[in-house]
């Protein structure tokens, strides 16, 4: 199968595992386009792609808008923190505005859950969900899986645990759905106060003591602590967190095993984990954001329907 089952890319949820596996398979071959000297490829030249940022993103929409160029898109950048939503315009008026500009895809992260599936029933454009919410962050799902297929050969059979904030995070329920897909054993691990009830019927076990989790796993996702997320307190201060789920260098080493280590970034350095473990061996952290942008060619390369290289 050469060409996706969806439309849009709305959640991992809606993607089946020959989406997901088109998707990392056609990435591997824009990371070789990525690291040769010239880095460009035709591939969208006349399409226009809006970035829509209605909450503050600086890794995923640089990410996007890099795989934008390197696929030669036009690009519509619009954040929504100094413009007219402020001013009481709705979702619908904003990208019907922007869509009379004529945009073929519409990039969106949106602080509320479910907007890109409201979008992608308006509005006559191909949306891609840069995370809605606590809802889904597919393209960082689809960037993880390939991160991990890559430094381990396949995800299949793989034992991956999510620690930390799990209710707050969209990137824990897409990699939930997507490492599930591909056939990976996926535990969550955390505060009692951050792990959502319905976790387990999702076929997530649950692992409330961190070295158990970390003995048990082949890859340890290590989760922003979402401060401005939270709004209780979950936990009652950052250097007990830090305690109980942070993961630092000592901890590492004393595993019967070497672990793959990773993050979604932005990093609290000293709080999930120590600089020490960022910067080891085992991180394939700065994989991550070099991946994404290849992965984000690859979603937006299929949705706009072309084959080939």
């Amino acid at each position: 199968m050469s060409h996706l089952s969806v439309n849009h890319l709305l959640g991992i949820k809606q993607l089946n595992k020959n989406d997901i596996e088109l998707i990392l398979n056609t990435a591997q071959n824009f990371k070789e386009v990525i690291n040769r000297p010239i880095k460009k490829v035709p591939s969208l030249r006349d399409l226009t792609v809006a970035n829509l940022f209605f909450e503050n993103s600086t890794r995923t929409r640089l990410s996007f808008e890099l795989a934008q160029k390197r696929l030669s898109a036009d690009v519509v950048n619009f954040s929504a923190s100094n413009s007219s939503v402020k001013k009481g315009e709705t979702l619908v008026d904003t990208v019907n505005n922007i869509l009379a500009m004529k945009v073929d895809m519409v990039v969106m992260r949106h602080a509320s859950p479910g907007a890109a599936i409201f979008l992608a029933k308006r509005v006559n454009a191909k949306i891609i969900n840069a995370g809605d919410g606590a809802h889904e962050h597919p393209t960082q799902a689809l960037l993880d899986a390939f991160s991990i297929q890559e430094k381990l050969g396949s995800i299949k059979g793989k034992k991956i645990v999510i620690v930390g904030d799990i209710l707050h995070s969209r990137v824990a329920l897409s990699n939930i759905f997507c490492l599930q897909k591909l056939g990976a054993h996926v535990k969550v691990c955390g505060p009692q106060t951050l792990i959502p009830k319905f976790i387990t019927s999702l076929g997530v076990e649950v692992e409330s003591d961190l070295r158990k989790a970390l003995e048990w796993c082949d890859v340890a996702n290590m989760l922003r602590i979402q401060l401005e997320r939270q709004d209780i307190k979950y936990f009652p201060t950052l250097r007990e967190y830090t305690m109980m789920y942070g993961l630092n260098k000592e901890i590492l080493d004393s595993l019967s095993k070497k672990i793959v280590v990773m993050h979604p970034g932005p990093i609290n350095r000293g709080v999930e984990i120590t600089s020490d473990v960022a910067d080891s061996q085992q991180s394939i952290i700065l994989d991550q954001v070099e991946n994404g942008v290849a992965v984000r060619m690859a979603v937006m390369f299929l949705l706009a329907g072309r084959q080939g290289n």
